[in-house]
């Protein structure tokens, strides 16, 4: 079998016919599939918030090496295999191309949303008991408390488009390694947008389902200075229901029709 990538017509091939196997999968297959998701992405903000918390680096460092190890969970998803929300957004192609309904594509974004939840919460409460957070002198809950904190700050427009960003580069992330053949090409496909929403600070809902409950569970064991208190889990919804927003615009409008607009209006590719 050749090694050479997928050029970008036959990734939108691959990405169609991916899209109609995440759809017709037995619940519980997907709905496992999305716990381990959430996890691996939870994992990966883990990774993300132990650099974020070293104070020895400069602002530029953290950001783009915290958003280079932030990497592990899409790689996790994508070469352990495991079905993400945002990632799925690109069955969004099917849809338009009418090789699957929209009650088949709904069912799918709302399976693989709350396994997803699942997944990212059982991991924080996993994280919890173990006590990780004392790390770096406690150092590690203080940062969880101020990520959090700012995310549940952000005003609805603000967490919209950061939540739009971030999901453009996510699908980028995913299409890219779509056309890969190898794991170390798809480890390469995913490195770069990931590392750039994490350094640009754009926002990824099950990314938060990990941080604001972690943030939340540590508030009141860690005195932190912030300007404003608006971590609660009314706070939580008000950052997650504008970042999912955001996050299926990006991924299925402005990756995923973008494409099928290209590539397969009006043509045959296969």
């Amino acid at each position: 079998m050749s090694t050479k990538a997928f050029a970008p017509e036959e990734i939108v091939k691959e990405t169609l016919n991916s899209s109609v196997k995440k759809v017709k999968k037995p619940f519980i297959t997907s709905f496992l599939l999305g716990i381990l998701a959430g996890a691996f992405i939870g994992l990966g903000a883990l990774f993300y918030t132990i650099v974020k918390a070293d104070e020895t680096y400069s602002f530029a460092t953290k950001q783009i090496f915290g958003g280079f190890v932030f990497s592990l969970g899409l790689i996790l998803v994508v070469v352990a295999g495991a079905e993400l929300f945002t990632g799925n957004n690109l069955i969004a192609i099917a849809w338009a191309e009418k090789r699957v309904t929209t009650k088949q594509m709904v069912r799918n974004w709302i399976i693989i949303f709350f396994s997803n939840m699942i997944g990212a919460l059982s991991l924080v409460v996993m994280i919890y008991f173990s006590g990780h957070f004392e790390m770096n002198h406690n150092a590690i809950a203080e940062t969880y408390v101020k990520m959090a904190e700012a995310k549940c700050s952000l005003s609805f427009t603000t967490a919209f488009f950061r939540g739009l960003l971030c999901n453009i580069l996510v699908c980028l992330g995913v299409w890219m390694a779509m056309g890969g053949k190898t794991v170390t090409d798809k480890i390469l496909a995913i490195v770069f947008p990931i590392t750039l929403f994490v350094a640009a600070g754009f926002e990824h809902s099950i990314a938060n389902l990990f941080i604001i409950p972690m943030g939340l569970l540590l508030d009141s064991s860690v005195s932190v200075d912030v300007i404003t208190r608006e971590l609660s889990v009314s706070g939580m919804f008000k950052n997650l229901i504008p970042v999912l927003l955001g996050n299926i615009v990006g991924g299925s409008v402005l990756v995923g029709l973008m494409y099928h607009f290209i590539f397969l209006k009006n043509k045959k590719t296969y």
